[in-house]
Order: C-alpha cells, then sequence, then structure tokens
C-alpha cells in the first residue's frame, strides 16, 4: 500500500482532482439552468429543454476530462464503480483501487464545496439543491433499476469500444455522449448518478442523505454485471487496459496489454503488406 502510495500518488491526486472539476461544472451549470432567480432559467421555461442543456453540458465536461492530460494519464475514472469494476477484470491492483476510490470521495466533497461558497443561494436553493442526485417521484426501487440499468449500459459501451483497437481512442465521446443521454432522458427517474463518490459529494455538502443506499449499490452492481457479462463472451484476454484514452504518451500504471496488442496489430498491417501482390 505504502509502496503504490509513493509511486502513484500524481494519479490519485488526477483522480481526485477530475471528479472535483465534474462537479464544480455540475453545480455551475445546475446553478444557471436551474436556480429561479438565473436569466437562463428564466428564458427556458421549458425543463425537460433545461434537461437536455444540462445533459449536454455534463457530456462535453466528461468529455473534456478524459482526453485532459491528468485523464490520459490517470485513465479518466473519476468513479468509485468503474475503478472497482477494472480491479474486478484484473487490471488494477488493489491498492491503488482503494486509493482512487479515496481520492474521487474527496474530489467530490471539494467539488460542491468551493462552488457552494461562491453560489451561495444559487446552489442551495431547493430547485438546484447542492444538484444532489435523489429518487424521483416513482420512488425508490424504480430509482435503483434504473442506476443498474443505465451503468450497465455505460459499462458495456467502455468495454466493447475501449478495447477494440480501431475504435479504442473515441471511448471518451461514446461516454460523454452516453453522460448527456441518460442525464436528458433518466435524470427524472433516479438524478442520474451512475457514480457513489459524486452522489456523496453532494449529500455531505448539503447533508442530504435520502436514499444513498441506491447509489452506493446500484452502480457498482451495474457495471460488474456487465463485467460480468463481457467477460463471458470475450475472456480475460479480451480486456486490455484499465484506461478510457490510451493513445497516448503517459505513464500507465494498470496490469496494461494495450501495447502488446498495438504491436500485434502492428505486425499483422506488416505482414498484410508485404504478402500483398
Amino acid at each position: 500500500m505504502l509502496n503504490a502510495l509513493k509511486q502513484h500518488w500524481p494519479e490519485y491526486l488526477m483522480e481526485a482532482a477530475e471528479l472535483g472539476i465534474f462537479m464544480v461544472s455540475a453545480c455551475a451549470f445546475g446553478a444557471l439552468l436551474e436556480y429561479p432567480g438565473s436569466p437562463v432559467h428564466q428564458a427556458l421555461p421549458d425543463p425537460s429543454l433545461r434537461r437536455v442543456l444540462m445533459g449536454a453540458a455534463m457530456g462535453l465536461t466528461a468529455i473534456s476530462i478524459i482526453y485532459s492530460p491528468f485523464g490520459k494519464r490517470s485513465g479518466a475514472h473519476f468513479n468509485p464503480s468503474v475503478t472497482l469494476t477494472f480491479w474486478r477484470l484484473g487490471k488494477v491492483a488493489g491498492a491503488d483501487a482503494f486509493f482512487y476510490a479515496i481520492a474521487q470521495f474527496i474530489g467530490a466533497v471539494i467539488g460542491v464545496a468551493l462552488p457552494a461558497v461562491i453560489l451561495r443561494s444559487a446552489l442551495t436553493h431547493p430547485s438546484v439543491n447542492y444538484v444532489a442526485t435523489l429518487p424521483g417521484t416513482r420512488g425508490v426501487v424504480v430509482a435503483f433499476i434504473a442506476e443498474v440499468t443505465i451503468t450497465f449500459i455505460l459499462m458495456t459501451m467502455v468495454l466493447n469500444v475501449s478495447n477494440r483497437m480501431n475504435v479504442a481512442r473515441y471511448t471518451g465521446l461514446f461516454a460523454g455522449a452516453m453522460v448527456a443521454i441518460f442525464i436528458s432522458i433518466e435524470a427524472p427517474f433516479s438524478g442520474m448518478s451512475m457514480n457513489p463518490a459524486r452522489t456523496f459529494g453532494s449529500a455531505f455538502v448539503a447533508q442530504v442523505w435520502d436514499a444513498l443506499w441506491i447509489y452506493f449499490t446500484a452502480p457498482p452492481l451495474g457495471m460488474l454485471l456487465a463485467a460480468e457479462v463481457y467477460l463471458r463472451l470475450k475472456g480475460a484476454r479480451g480486456v486490455l487496459c484499465a484506461k478510457l484514452h490510451h493513445h497516448n504518451h503517459k505513464r500507465c500504471i494498470f496490469k496494461c496489454g494495450f501495447g502488446e496488442c498495438a504491436a500485434d496489430v502492428r505486425t499483422s498491417n506488416v505482414e498484410a503488406v508485404m504478402t500483398t501482390p
């Protein structure tokens, strides 16, 4: 544990920063779109349209983080459920998974606490409520099922795209698009968390603990189920790495097979050229 902390602390700090930035963006756009005193809110009376715009904003935020220098190096998990899933898949060491999760929770709390100081009533107003993720009017059971479903879909996409050499570099774009779609469509059911640390950050600062168990159980369950299905279909060798973006020269601290696979592809391409009449 101590050795991992000494060697990989930059990646841990990056994970904290990534989720912190995501939460700052969520708070800022949440206040801009939902606070009744906001000119944007007043100009856009349709809540569905505001939700679509919120989805687009957070999708672009996710994409920016994944393709940022921090995201390229740490793997851009910024979600304990993602880290846990890649640990289950054998790509993240136990010590790294532990410190990643700790960093992600810390980053989420700081990412809400700082905007709370700056935005004040615009963030604390009940219509924004620290952008807390809470079950919708259909109740906790529907919220739980919805969270399991969207996390299953997200991780299924990540595994199928990130492990195909011809499209792996676009994993971040697919992930951002899914964030945007889920916020636009699924948010009324569960608040669209997919992330225990993201929910905890808002809950801790707001001191709103309603149905927290949903967001600590459903996202890991959905992603782990997706991993199990993928393993049965593709096998363990079908998982190359825990990074969402690997087409870069940043350090990789994971049990990575991406370089070996890339070398095999290059060799195959050379052989194909040499044998072509």
